[in-house]
């Protein structure tokens, strides 16, 4: 099982992103998945979360701004990222909970960060 988390890039102030985390293997279902952002210097922190149902939950400093939205066909979850300002500029991380067809039938994990700079 991996995750694969790509579209990060160089966006202006006041621009949008995309990011998009895809998990591949034996899946059979996300149970959640989240972004989490880490600054230069600073600690990873939570942005935002799913859960399979669809429910989401933001953290104070994106919310209004972000979407995190779930394809359960392609076991995908999205971050759409608009009015972009430098404070988001960070690796960005996604980490999941799954389900699986074979044996532990559980999986939880970390992608590989993808890099968020915004400029002034």
């Amino acid at each position: 099982v991996q995750l694969q988390a790509s579209g990060g890039g160089l966006a202006q102030t006041g621009g949008s992103l995309t990011l998009s985390c895809a998990a591949s293997g034996n899946i059979l279902r996300f149970e959640i998945m989240n972004w989490y952002r880490q600054a230069p210097g600073k600690q990873r922190d939570l942005v935002a979360t799913i859960t399979t149902s669809g429910t989401t939950t933001y953290a104070d400093s994106v919310k209004g701004r972000f979407t995190i939205s779930g394809d359960n066909a392609k076991n995908t979850v999205y971050l759409q990222m608009n009015s972009l300002s430098p404070e988001d500029t960070a690796i960005y991380y996604c980490n999941a909970e799954l389900i699986t067809r074979h044996f532990p039938f559980k999986w939880a994990g970390w992608g590989r960060g993808t890099q968020v700079t915004v400029s002034s």
